[in-house]
């Protein structure tokens, strides 16, 4: 898909106005948060810069924990988070902006159970008691019969299951987490759904990055990541049972699947883990950008709206070959109508 290369009117107005001409310095934004969307977010500022070349948009992937405290704290323009902020970081956020905050849905992904099992080449199954039983320390060995009765045809080692986690502030850990509470009434009443848990077991690594890193560096590890990281990493992705009781691998079109038949409240935030749905992938979630309601820097705010347009636009078009999932229609119509509130 060709986009032609052209400034929109509204972001060259405010450029020429505010730099004096065309060839002045670019605008600069900044943002930070979640490790999740990271892939499609370089992928559309890098395309985005190509069609406005004044304009500079950097941003640090470091977890949706960081995303949230740093744009709570001002200290970047917009913040980017796979989970939604609770009423009380929405609280503290007005408290220190002295303004709203407003979360704009991106695209949607998948959190996918990945492992290193040097003579396991089989994709393998994993029922919901079975990853619960693995991440709360109970289910210790590979061929354990919570894993083996779900993968009758595949030989399993009798080795110890390696856990690995996130160790920081993580939208990834929030969605996984979000997943096995709702599925897992001891995980629920236990380490419960957040961003950072207290993990029963496991090492730690740093944003999906590093969890990766550690997964491919350990023979019988187990973690979940993002699917892109997974996919560019040639680690297997294992299916995960439903909540209609089918196993059902990671895909676009499986976490399209469960979005489906979740509605979307005005404030966009809405949690699709366990959706309904015979081909829905259970560990799936929308991931946002976090803008602030009032932004008073005219030229940045104005750049803000553009790219939000343009996101909702042809940014959507990008999202699959990055294995993402493009946002229903419906959410798309929604947020359009919502920029308006950015003042």
């Amino acid at each position: 898909m060709t986009i032609p290369k052209i400034l929109s009117a509204a972001v060259a107005a405010i450029l020429l106005t505010a730099c004096g001409s065309s060839s002045e310095q670019p605008q600069n934004l900044t943002g930070a948060g979640a490790t999740f969307p990271n892939p499609i977010y370089s992928k559309w500022f890098s395309e985005y810069q190509k069609l406005h070349q004044l304009i500079q948009i950097n941003y640090q992937s470091q977890g949706s924990g960081a995303g949230i405290s740093q744009v709570t704290e001002g200290t970047v323009d917009f913040g980017a988070s796979d989970q939604p902020m609770k009423p009380e970081q929405i609280e503290k956020f007005k408290t220190t902006r002295m303004t709203g905050v407003l979360h704009f849905p991106t695209v949607m992904g998948a959190v996918v159970p990945t492992y290193n099992l040097a003579d396991v080449t089989a994709e393998l199954n994993f029922t919901p008691a079975a990853l619960a039983g693995i991440f709360l320390g109970k289910v210790k060995k590979w061929n354990d019969p919570a894993i083996a009765s779900a993968n009758p045809d595949v030989k399993l080692p009798a080795a110890d299951i390696v856990v690995v986690h996130r160790s920081d502030g993580s939208g990834t850990s929030f969605v996984f987490t979000d997943y096995l509470s709702k599925v897992s009434p001891e995980w629920a009443a236990g380490p419960g759904a957040a961003a950072a848990v207290s993990w029963p077991v496991g090492l730690g690594g740093k944003g999906n990055e590093g969890v990766i890193g550690l997964v491919e560096q350990t023979p019988n590890s187990i973690s979940y990541t993002e699917m892109t990281y997974a996919i560019q990493n040639k680690l297997p992705l294992g299916a995960v049972q439903n909540a209609a009781g089918k196993f059902v691998k990671a895909s676009p079109a499986s976490v399209t699947e469960a979005a489906a038949g979740t509605p979307m409240p005005d404030d966009f935030r809405v949690s699709i883990t366990n959706a309904a749905g015979d081909d829905a992938y259970p560990i799936a979630s929308f991931t946002w950008l976090l803008i602030p309601e009032t932004i008073a820097d005219a030229s940045k705010r104005a750049v803000i709206v553009d790219f939000l347009k343009w996101m909702l636009g042809p940014g959507q078009a990008m999202a699959p070959g990055l294995n993402y999932a493009q946002l229903p229609a419906a959410v798309i119509a929604k947020e359009q109508a919502a920029i308006a509130l950015i003042k």
